[in-house]
């Protein structure tokens, strides 16, 4: 019983439930101008339907506030594949943290502000 009303509840739950509110701002002439400047960048892959990404949106909502210096780039990893090709990116919820032309770190599926915010740190 419990395994039916389980299945019921997510074939009638509308996939839009799980999506969320996710901007690509992400632009090739964006990401050459912050390399060229020398700045932290930092790059985070999405999928409107990730849970992890929704997640890490929320963090990154405060890490923008918090790290006023930081060039900070989204971008659909499904709808953008040029970009996710071009930075060998290759999973939604990726974080890639440059220094300039630098790669610094790259991790996956990190949920935890103190992990996403070490990772920005090590660039700054």
């Amino acid at each position: 019983m419990i395994k039916k009303s389980f299945i019921i509840f997510f074939v009638l739950l509308p996939l839009k439930a799980f999506s969320f509110e996710q901007n690509t701002n992400f632009t090739f002439q964006k990401f050459k101008s912050a390399q060229e400047k020398n700045k932290t960048i930092v790059v985070n892959s999405w999928y409107k339907y990730c849970g992890t990404c929704k997640a890490q949106s929320k963090i990154f909502a405060e890490a923008i506030k918090d790290f006023k210096n930081v060039e900070f780039l989204f971008y659909d990893q499904t709808k953008n594949k040029e970009i996710a090709e071009s930075l060998n990116i290759k999973y939604w919820s990726t974080i890639v943290v440059f220094k300039g032309k630098n790669e610094i770190a790259r991790e996956i599926g990190l949920v935890e502000k103190e992990d996403i915010y070490r990772i920005i740190n090590k660039a700054i």
